[in-house]
């Protein structure tokens, strides 16, 4: 983000804390403005990234057509409704028909859509909807476990609870087989060695 802008975003948090009360010029808020400029660029730096373009820097030529899974990829949002944290484990596999992609990029393409303002229904789909819109595969599953600060921090203060969003594409969606593979494993537990 460019400086003005960084300066922009600062002088409306302090615009924020001067109305709720606060001595923006006391010792401890006089560089928030600023750090929370900072905060928010980094956080919502997604918007700045090309998921294509990500996906596409690691496609590979292969003859295999099983299930690829990367589970437990933690991230972290922001809510559109609050702009409170959403925190959460994305689980997304995919079945090769003729490419794979870098193992690097499916957290990365985490990150690029976590990295905006979200709802947790969105996140899902656009994770799903970037694997097979670039790789092509067969199938394409994501699951989202996630926390949302606007429910335990405001609201109906339900401390702990989790909601589970998923999206299925191809294989997963039209063969019982590969859906129940795909849940098995991300439900089987972590070898303790790992």
């Amino acid at each position: 983000m460019k400086d003005d802008k960084l300066e922009q975003i600062a002088d409306a948090t302090s615009k924020i804390l001067d109305l709720l009360g606060e001595d923006t010029k006391r010792e401890g808020l006089i560089k928030t403005p600023m750090r929370v400029a900072k905060a928010l660029d980094f956080l919502t730096s997604g918007y700045q990234e090309n998921p294509h373009d990500i996906l596409n820097e690691a496609l590979f030529s292969t003859s295999n057509d099983e299930m690829v899974l990367v589970r437990d990829i933690e991230f972290y949002s922001m809510c559109e409704h609050h702009i409170l944290p959403i925190i959460g484990r994305v689980h997304v596999a995919y079945i090769p028909d003729g490419k794979v992609v870098g193992l690097s990029k499916i957290p990365r393409i985490v990150n690029v859509f976590a990295r905006r303002l979200q709802i947790q229904e969105q996140l899902t789909e656009q994770i799903a909807d970037a694997i097979s819109e670039v790789i092509k595969p067969k199938g394409v599953a994501v699951v989202v476990h996630a926390r949302h600060m606007c429910m335990e921090m405001r609201g109906v203060q339900k401390i702990n609870s989790t909601t589970v969003s998923s999206a299925l594409r191809g294989l997963f969606k039209s063969d019982e087989r590969t859906r129940s593979e795909f849940y098995n494993l991300i439900n089987s537990p972590t070898p303790s060695n790992f």
